[in-house]
């Protein structure tokens, strides 16, 4: 048996305070970029931001990094949908000027909308055209490449003078959160006008019945936003949302606020674009052309001790493969396994007894790998990703959290590197109280590189004793 440690939950948030700190897990982490400053809304980086440079972008260059961001349309491409219907999106429309990301929205009779239409609520209209009649309205988007959890987004952004949405937004695996959108003249009172702020967080889970809407922001700025810039900020935690105008706390949610309608728990992606909401009224010819403008957007997060990729290690979505192109068709609720995106493998000998859960028992998150079985005897292994472990040689700590329901009979547990051939093996669980969460670690040494296949297997060791048995785990972790 492989000795290993049961840490208190006191010892344990303790020792995860001080690792904070310790290293960054992320490449994208530039300390050097000390010339954009901090946070608005922590001037003196009292929370210690690290600015990831791979998402960030000044828009200093004099066209846009394509190496950051995809533009609706580009090479005749777009990225799950096409724009909000009459409106299409055009590649043209997004360019750098005078220092600034500017998407345009326009009127163009010549532009060779997409013969199709797109089903919007109760409406079902077709790209360029309203109610049967020619709408010949392009505009843009941009979308970053890349994603990332947990973090603060700042923009400084001027809203486009019409009836055209500015819209600054991400989405995610079943997830989207909306820190705002904007309209610089409505032409129709909703909830959307030309001098309030309108946050929201939408649920993406399957069957994803509009309304999407869980919960979120709607205030009166006392200022139109289509006037002058202004600096918009968003801070998301693992368990609270706040948002932020020119430095000034707005608004504050948490995940005990909000219960099962917390859905940010994966990493998100940032899209800017200008839509039609019809609802809110259709922009006039003459108010067009007119351009939503972002003078920077800056991203910064916190140095996680996690060497994996900790909400995939959490059971709470799939396992990113960034180096592949995203999927054009790639829904927030598409749960397949791609290029792209990949999830644990339960093989089907095991499905019976195992499965991926949500608002059960979990230790973060709101997601945890659930072990089931009626009292046979049962082994059952989850598999991860080839590919989702980096690591040099040296000495670290694996550690994960367990649950036991009172009344089980589960005989062990190991979480194992492959092709190492280490990891953390609990052989005697009947000793772990039931009914709580226990923290275990155990230290482990890689005299090599992980091998390009490397992956984690997590073995559930049930024998026959005729007790029904419940077990949980979560938040697998591989630190210095």
């Amino acid at each position: 048996m492989k000795n290993y440690i049961l840490i208190s939950p006191l010892v344990w948030a303790l020792s995860g305070a001080l690792l904070v700190t310790a290293c960054a897990s992320s490449t994208n982490l530039d300390t050097s970029r000390a010339d954009v400053g901090y946070p608005l809304s922590d001037p003196e980086n009292t929370g210690g931001w690290v600015l990831n440079a791979g998402i960030s972008d000044e828009f200093n260059a004099e066209t846009l990094d394509s190496k950051k961001w995809f533009v609706e349309g580009e090479n005749g491409d777009y990225y799950i949908w096409k724009g909000r219907p009459p409106s299409q999106f055009a590649p043209h429309n997004v360019f750098v000027e005078d220092g600034k990301l500017k998407i345009r929205s326009q009127w163009e009779p010549d532009f060779d909308f997409a013969g199709e239409s797109y089903a919007d609520g109760s409406r079902n209209d077709s790209y360029g055209r309203y109610d049967g009649q020619p709408f010949p309205v392009t505009t843009g988007a941009a979308i970053s490449r890349n994603r990332f959890l947990y973090g603060y987004m700042e923009v400084r952004t001027k809203a486009a003078d019409a009836a055209m949405t500015s819209s600054f937004w991400t989405i995610g695996y079943q997830s989207e959160l909306d820190i705002y959108e904007q309209m610089g003249k409505p032409k129709i009172a909703h909830d959307i006008t030309a001098t309030n702020w309108k946050a929201s967080v939408h649920d993406w889970r399957p069957p994803a019945k509009r309304p999407t809407r869980k919960f979120g922001m709607k205030k009166d700025l006392g200022f139109r936003v289509a006037d002058e810039f202004h600096v918009y900020g968003a801070e998301w935690g693992e368990d609270y949302l706040k948002l932020y105008l020119d430095g000034e706390l707005m608004y504050e949610v948490t995940q005990e606020d909000v219960g099962r309608h917390w859905v940010l728990t994966n990493p998100l992606e940032i899209w800017f674009d200008s839509e039609i909401f019809v609802w809110l009224g259709l922009p006039d010819e003459e108010a067009l052309p007119v351009d939503y403008e972002i003078d920077y957007v800056r991203v910064w997060q916190k140095p996680h001790p996690n060497l994996l990729a900790r909400h995939f290690y959490g059971f709470e979505g799939p396992f990113l493969y960034e180096d592949q192109p995203k999927p054009l068709d790639l829904t927030p609720e598409n749960p397949t396994n791609n290029a792209y995106q990949k999830f644990w493998q339960i093989h089907d000998d095991a499905s019976q007894y195992l499965a991926v859960v949500r608002h059960e028992q979990h230790s973060a998150g709101t997601r945890s790998l659930r072990f089931e079985s009626r009292g046979e005897a049962a082994t059952a292994i989850a598999t991860a990703p080839m590919g989702t472990i980096d690591l040099a040689p040296g000495k670290y700590t694996l550690k994960a959290k367990l649950w036991v329901e009172p009344g089980s009979d589960l005989n062990a547990l190991k979480i194992e590197l492959k092709n190492a051939n280490t990891g953390l093996v609990v052989e005697d669980v009947e000793r772990l109280a039931a009914g709580q969460w226990h923290s275990l670690e155990q230290k482990i040494e890689l005299t090599e590189p992980s091998a390009a296949e490397e992956t984690v297997n997590i073995t559930f060791v049930q024998s026959e004793t005729g007790a029904e048995t419940r077990a949980y785990l979560d938040e697998i972790s591989i630190e210095y």
